[in-house]
């Protein structure tokens, strides 16, 4: 059971299953392709399962896999999983099928089985990458993620599709670009250091010098806010967002967009510890203008989906600040922020796609009094909204009361400077909220149906998600501890503050 290479199985399951799904037979109606990726997809959950029962949440880095592949540059096949990479992994294998379901007749005016495929292509890839202890590796499938993601967005979707996906391709292009200068910089140090290698392991085992080090770090984290998105080069999200289908935008914003404070985490602090601190006043300072700028151009959103999109950029800036704030609370909210982020927000975009399709617009303007006509649809919108504000009671709400902490430990004035993201999303949210769903029913909705059993089936285990970690957040915090102390640690951080955990079992006693 333990010689299983469980991780190449799961990156594959998906690429085996986008594959088949390829080249099934398309009769037209035919319902065979999205029947069979949702079991590809249902398929590689139950793998993801099976890691994560197995999963020793003190043990460091496991089901590791290493295989030499150019041995002349020191390059390895080489996967492993930790916590950090263990919840983002069960997120992706929890969120696919769901936006196969409620994606079922998203793409059947165009190819149902095209879109089924390019999703579970951009599945296998974003698993790669959480997966990935070697370097290039890393970079292979980081810029992989990107054909499906190009053509899920300019294939399917809404007018003006095309220009969206060609400005995301250019935006993430030129960061993979100057990530790869930073990678073959990797390269030339490791080689200089006696053998090169691209292993995780061995690289942070190098002393790499200061101003080596500090470029190294900037090619990285560039690549890494172009990814997350961070203030100011975020352009390319709104746009997106507005023009994709909401399925697309759930992978775009909930799982691809994770890689950019994933690889923070992984690779600016695990590679560059004393350039990740050098760094850290001005990457707190773009965090700030993230969450803040996010919120106050949301507020004066009327296309819901664009609106949806550009308070992930606000959200983006607190689990940036979060991991910068070099503190136990900071790194475990920023981890849990990304997992609750992509549980929320997936909500909100597959909710949204519902009404949608109902009313036939994405303006806000244009919709009103939809809670009078389909009150599950409304209740279940609000839920998510107010689960992205940060209401207690809810997952995101743990989230942000860690980075909050931090923020303030940090300095006073930068948690004030956050505090203020919370307040303008109540403002987004809440406003929203009434635009769209209170008031008298527009003309031609009288006839405006509620959420049936399949959309159902695809938001009520989101809605339990929120709910069930808001309440009961230790699984997660158990599994994120261990690698935010590991790291910690290894950027030379004295953090003298107790972890969640520690209260938790307090109170206990």
């Amino acid at each position: 059971m333990n010689d299983l290479p469980w991780l190449t199985v799961l990156w594959a399951l998906p690429l085996v299953g986008a594959l088949v799904t390829a080249f099934l037979p398309k009769a037209p109606g035919s319902v065979l392709p999205k029947q069979a990726g949702l079991v590809f997809s249902l398929l590689t959950l139950a793998v993801g399962i099976a890691i994560a029962v197995q999963y020793d949440t003190g043990d460091g880095m496991q089901f590791t896999e290493t295989h030499t592949w150019i041995e002349a540059f020191g390059v390895h096949y080489a996967l492993g999983v930790d916590g950090l990479s263990l919840l983002l992994i069960l997120m992706t294998v929890a969120l696919v099928p769901l936006v196969l379901v409620a994606a079922w007749n998203e793409a059947d005016d165009r190819s149902p089985a095209a879109f089924v495929a390019w999703a579970l292509a951009l599945e296998s890839f974003s698993l790669a990458v959480f997966a990935a202890t070697d370097v290039f590796l890393f970079y292979v499938v980081f810029e992989a993620t990107l054909i499906p993601a190009y053509f899920l967005i300019g294939r399917f979707g809404r007018a003006g599709r095309g220009y969206a996906a060609l400005k995301f391709l250019m935006y993430q292009l030129g960061g993979g670009l100057v990530l790869l200068a930073a990678v073959i910089g990797l390269y030339v140090v490791s080689s200089d250091a006696g053998t090169p290698s691209y292993l995780l392991g061995d690289l942070q085992q190098l002393d790499i010098g200061t101003d080596t080090q500090r470029w190294l770090f900037v090619g990285f984290m560039i690549a890494f806010a172009i990814k997350a998105p961070l203030f100011p080069v975020h352009t390319w999200l709104a746009d997106t967002t507005e023009k994709a289908t909401p399925g697309t935008s759930v992978l775009l914003v909930c799982v691809l967009d994770k890689i950019g404070t994933y690889g923070m985490l992984r690779f600016c602090l695990g590679l560059f510890p004393e350039a990740s601190q050098w760094a850290t006043p001005v990457v707190v300072a773009i965090a700030l203008v993230s969450i803040v700028y996010g919120a106050f151009v949301a507020i004066g959103q009327d296309d819901i989906l664009r609106l949806i999109g550009l308070t992930s950029l606000s959200h983006f800036g607190f689990i940036t600040l979060g991991i910068f704030a070099f503190t136990s609370q900071g790194g475990t909210g920023a981890i849990l922020y990304m997992v609750n982020h992509g549980v929320a927000t997936a909500a909100l975009f597959l909710i949204a796609g519902y009404l949608i399709r109902r009313k036939g617009t994405s303006l806000i303007s244009q919709i009103t009094g939809v809670e009078s006509k389909a009150p599950v649809l409304a209740g279940l919108f609000l839920v998510a909204g107010l689960a992205t504000l940060g209401l207690p009671g809810l997952s995101q709400f743990v989230s942000e009361i860690l980075v909050l902490i931090s923020a303030f430990d940090y300095h006073w004035w930068v948690g004030a400077i956050a505090v203020t993201g919370i307040v303008l999303a109540a403002v987004y949210v809440l406003w929203l909220y009434q635009r769209t769903m209170t008031g008298p029913t527009a003309p031609g909705d009288e006839a405006l149906t509620d959420l049936n059993r399949r959309e159902l089936v695809a938001v009520v285990p989101l809605m339990l998600a929120l709910v069930f970690f808001g309440f009961y957040p230790m699984p997660l915090l158990d599994v994120s501890n261990p690698t935010v102390d590991s790291l910690l640690q290894h950027v030379g951080v004295s953090d003298d503050a107790p972890t969640v955990a520690d209260h938790a079992e307090e109170g206990t006693h």
